[in-house]
C-alpha cells in the first residue's frame, strides 16, 4: 500500500502543477494575457513531494509527518468544498480545482485511515522496507 500511496502523492503533485500552474499559463498565452492571470498560487505539491519520498525512504519522522498532512489537507479541503458548494460557480477553472479536490481528500483520507491501522510499522519502520529474500 505504502508504494501506491507514494505514487498517488507524486502524481497528485504533477497534477496541480498541471491543473494550477502549466495549463493556466498555456491559457493565458494563447489568449494574450498576462502569465500570471489565472495561476492559483498554490505550493501544497512540495508537501506532496516530500510525503511521498518519506513513504518510500521511512526517515524517523515519516508517520508524524503522514498524520499531520493528511488532518491538515483533510480540514482544508473539507472547509473550501463546503464554502464552495454552499455558492458554486462552475467555471472551467472551478471545476478542475474541485476535481483535483475530491482526488486530494481520497488520497488522504487513505493515507490516514492507512496510518491509523499500522501506526505500530510506520512508527518503528526506518528506511525502505525490508524484503524477504526468494531462492
Amino acid at each position: 500500500m505504502i508504494p501506491f500511496l507514494s505514487h498517488f502523492l507524486f502524481i497528485l503533485a504533477a497534477w496541480t502543477l498541471t491543473i494550477k500552474f502549466f495549463f493556466p499559463m498555456g491559457y493565458a498565452l494563447a489568449q494574450g494575457l498576462p502569465l500570471g492571470t489565472h495561476i492559483y498560487w498554490d505550493f501544497w505539491w512540495v508537501v506532496h513531494l516530500w510525503l511521498g519520498w518519506a513513504l518510500l525512504a521511512r526517515p524517523r519522522y515519516t508517520f508524524r509527518l503522514a498524520m499531520l498532512v493528511s488532518i491538515a489537507e483533510i480540514i482544508i479541503v473539507v472547509t473550501k468544498l463546503t464554502i464552495f458548494l454552499s455558492a458554486p460557480d462552475w467555471t472551467m477553472w472551478s471545476t478542475n480545482w474541485f476535481i483535483n479536490k475530491m482526488f486530494v481528500l481520497a488520497c488522504f483520507a487513505l493515507l490516514l485511515s492507512y496510518c491509523l491501522r499500522n501506526r505500530k510499522q510506520l512508527r518503528d519502520a526506518h528506511g525502505p522496507p525490508r524484503r524477504e529474500a526468494t531462492i
